[in-house]
């Protein structure tokens, strides 16, 4: 009877774990600083899959567990190593006793594993076992603003003759329908298609959703190791060149800066931007890995005489002028990636060339803007390489583009000790270097025009605490857009974690930002989260924001219900926020339906509260919702130009069903 209580703790302690979400605390941290909330979304929703479908760590492999962000190649190497040891995991408790393997690291990765217990052996690829034995999952959602906004107010015909662009061409609901098809993690296909609020669904405009996708991927067939047809996400080296992954960065994993998804994945978000159209496939024999890829794909872009000064990338189409210039653009792109690869040592050589279907692509002319690429075709080439050992590891790319620049990323990461992490990372990007597709560490949004040395340490004194701290320092050698200098910069973070049990977790997070053109800038938060009677949890927040005088804070307390033996959980969300400026906005995560991640800034003075709830009706169909409301004190209009709602108070809803078969 001992055991059977003592058993049955510790699933109960897995649920309670596992209701606190302690990863999306490091994601909340990353959007804290990431100025591209499309690829956060992506990374969200890729971790909300990889929770709904955990690994079986009796089968799952190294390059699978590298896909969790949070976890470091020692982490994975010491625990592949204990799983040769023991040949066999019986519990997910086990995992204490893996050497590097820290009471948090734990607590982030238990929703994204399980224990099997009995392994399957693969089985073959028929049809009949394709039928039987294969995955479905049908998702269909909507959101709605419950106000109305003026882009979807009357307008008589000689205004909107005069200015067409006050109205909205379609209607005020965001739809979205999603199916997926698995087969273990050999076969993956479905699609997307999806609308956005005020983009016309059955119009006279248009008829039908504005966005489709399809995919296909096929996996570990002998020497294909992976075919990709239709949309897919390809990324090589540390995205020098290429990369369509979410870029880690400044954020709680201070030593976690390198790029670890090489190669294809399928593309399966809202996002319309950030991937190829077209194939893809990659051939391995023993150490040696050929990838190659071809892209064609229509882009939003004013053109006017063949020329067109910058690709859109909102993929909104709701008012006219987005209607002229939606697909207008003819986007080519083919590589090739060679790769050889050890266990603690690769090279590789990446080669990348694009052209825009005979259109001239010409910025407008500014001094910023002097070294930007102009022209009809590009290509980049460069080189990446990783070597590591017990004590640490050496990585970086060094890349070229068509008018020779370069640009070079190099880090070393020492790890002396299981507790103890120290990163060093040295970027150089020409002024000149340009690189439409790269995607890389750094503090512009692109690739070009920045220096900068970037030290990272994270250190577990004991057992329940975590130190985490970095400092970057760059400088921009040629100007920047309204920067009218070459300007420098330096960032700091420190944070201290406190996890004395599977009920409490506690952090405080200390950031300021130096920088010539802005000022500084600092960021204080404090959090403590607790695990109430089984079922419940409670999270309370402190934020506080200090930019050239301003200032600005909010308080904001959650909640969460699920009920044991109870297919149902709920959770709310209260915040009460007051800023001096726009400057001194504060963000605030807070829980969102499945797989859709929602982290809105506010400034000024209001309130903001949320509800969220998910109901598991049976094993294959699960309905969720959410609904959110914001009171704005200090102005009597919420939004600007189309978007504008007339009173201080706006409210959405979001609804989403999930058929699994």
């Amino acid at each position: 009877m001992c055991i059977i209580w003592f058993i049955f703790s510790d699933m109960i302690h897995a649920q309670e774990s596992i209701l606190v979400d302690k990863w999306k605390e490091y994601i909340e941290d990353w959007a804290d600083d990431s100025e591209n909330e499309a690829q956060l979304e992506v990374l969200y929703a890729d971790l909300s899959n990889l929770s709904e479908h955990p690994f079986d760590l009796n089968e799952v492999t190294g390059e699978q567990l590298a896909r969790l962000p949070f976890l470091t190649d020692y982490q994975i190497a010491q625990f592949l190593r204990y799983r040769k040891q023991v040949d066999r995991l019986v519990s997910i408790y086990e995992l204490k006793g893996i050497t590097g393997w820290d009471y948090q690291t734990i607590q982030l990765v238990l929703p994204f594993v399980r224990v099997v217990e009995k392994g399957v052996e693969k089985r073959g690829i028929t049809w009949k076992n394709l039928l039987k034995y294969g995955h479905n999952e049908l998702l269909l959602r909507y959101d709605r603003c419950l106000q109305s906004k003026a882009g979807y107010g009357s307008f008589s015909d000689s205004i909107l003759a005069k200015y067409p662009n006050r109205k909205y061409l379609g209607e005020p609901f965001y739809l979205s329908l999603r199916y997926a098809y698995q087969f273990d993690d050999r076969i993956q296909a479905g699609f997307v298609a999806e609308k956005d609020a005020g983009e016309p669904f059955w119009t006279d405009v248009h008829k039908g959703v504005d966005f489709y996708s399809f995919h296909f991927l096929l996996k570990e067939q002998r020497v294909l190791k992976t075919l990709a047809l239709g949309d897919y996400k390809a990324s090589f080296g540390q995205g020098l060149i290429v990369s369509q992954d979410f870029t880690p960065g400044r954020s709680a994993l201070v030593a976690q800066a390198e790029r670890r998804n090489n190669g294809f994945r399928r593309h399966y978000s809202t996002n319309e931007q950030d991937f190829f159209r077209g194939a893809a496939v990659t051939l391995a024999w023993k150490e040696m890995e050929a990838s190659l890829f071809y892209s064609y794909r229509k882009e939003d872009a004013a053109i006017e005489r063949d020329t067109f000064p910058s690709i859109q990338s909102s993929g909104l189409h709701r008012l006219r002028r987005d209607w002229e210039k939606r697909r207008a653009l003819n986007v080519q792109a083919m590589g090739l990636n060679l790769r050889w690869a050890k266990p603690h040592f690769h090279v590789g050589i990446t080669g990348l060339y694009y052209t825009f279907g005979g259109k001239v692509f010409y910025p407008q002319e500014r001094l910023d803007n002097r070294f930007a690429f102009r022209g009809k075709s590009n290509f980049n080439i460069g080189v990446d390489y990783m070597w590591r050992n017990r004590w640490g590891k050496l990585y970086g790319e060094t890349a070229m583009s068509r008018n020779g620049a370069m640009a070079t990323l190099n880090a070393l990461l020492l790890t002396p000790a299981s507790y103890f992490s120290f990163l060093v990372l040295h970027r150089y990007y020409d002024r000149r270097y340009q690189a439409l597709f790269g995607n890389a560490f750094a503090q512009n949004s692109s690739v070009e025009n920045e220096q900068g040395i970037y030290l990272g340490l994270q250190w577990t004194p004991f057992g329940h605490w975590k130190v985490s701290a970095y400092a970057d320092f760059y400088r921009f050698p040629w100007l920047k857009y309204q920067v009218n200098y070459p300007s420098t910069g330096k960032e700091y973070m420190v944070r201290l974690d406190y996890t004395p049990n599977e009920q409490l977790a506690a952090y405080v997070r200390y950031k300021r930002k130096e920088q010539d053109e802005v000022g500084n800038t600092e960021r204080m938060r404090g959090q403590v989260s607790y695990v109430l009677k089984r079922a419940w949890y409670l999270r309370t927040a402190v934020d506080m924001s200090l930019v050239s005088g301003d200032k600005g804070w909010q308080v904001s307390q959650s909640a969460g219900w699920k009920p044991p033996r109870v297919p149902f959980r709920m959770d709310w969300h209260v915040a009460w926020f007051q800023t001096d400026s726009y400057a001194t906005r504060i963000y605030s995560y807070e829980k969102n339906i499945l797989y859709a991640f929602y982290m809105p800034s506010f400034y000024g003075k209001g309130v903001r509260a949320a509800l969220t709830f998910r109901w598991d009706i049976t094993r294959y169909l699960m309905f969720s919702g959410k609904i959110g409301h914001v009171w704005q004190m200090d102005r009597v209009t919420i939004g600007t130009d189309a978007e504008q709602i007339d009173g201080n108070q706006k409210t959405d809803l979001s609804l989403l069903v999930r058929y699994k078969f």
